[in-house]
């Protein structure tokens, strides 16, 4: 049995007002991605208002209204991922392909020391280094130390994380306060 698709009626002022009113609404998100939603209605759907769409101008009274925070949404989403085990360059890279600009995503940064725990938080849930099950050969040490470095982590929190002796010793280093003890 074949469906037959509705032909997208146009969209009209009313009805993309709508449409980033319910995005957001359901999602946290930002400038970028909401402008980038309402460019795609309006290429499926077409537009039938006067002018050009008011999509810039809707993104900005949204922020303006508050219902659309770039730095609240950046602070959430670099904390979710330094969490889960990502390094900083891993959330700088994410919150660039989100819209957030250079400078809020330079304040952003995580200190050092966050980056050791999310370093030893991955470690743990990958079973890297001194978490592994099996002793580390060369190749296995490699392939881990890539993965780290894939999530962006840097190469120097990456070894020392593989390389450590035992997991008290890679937990005491992730929580020194200066890193190198």
């Amino acid at each position: 049995m074949s469906v037959k698709r509705r032909n997208p009626q146009p969209l009209t002022p009313a009805r993309l007002e709508e449409l980033a009113l319910a995005y957001v609404a359901r999602f946290a998100t930002t400038q970028a991605k909401l402008g980038a939603y309402l460019q795609r209605k309006l290429r499926e759907h077409g537009w039938e208002g006067e002018g050009t769409p008011p999509v810039d101008e809707l993104v900005g009274r949204y922020a303006e209204l508050g219902y659309v925070d770039d730095a609240a949404w950046a602070r959430m989403k670099a904390g979710s991922l330094l969490r889960r085990g990502y390094g900083a360059r891993r959330v700088g890279e994410a919150l660039g392909q989100a819209g957030i600009e250079e400078d809020m995503r330079a304040d952003l940064r995580p200190p050092e020391s966050e980056q050791r725990r999310a370093a030893l938080v991955m470690a743990r849930r990958r079973r890297f280094g001194p978490f592994a099950v099996q002793p580390l050969d060369r190749p296995a040490r490699e392939k881990q130390l890539a993965a780290m470095l894939r999530a962006g982590h840097t190469l120097d929190i990456a070894r020392r994380i593989v390389d450590a002796s035992d997991p008290d010793a890679a937990e005491e280093w992730a929580e020194s306060a200066f890193g190198d003890e």
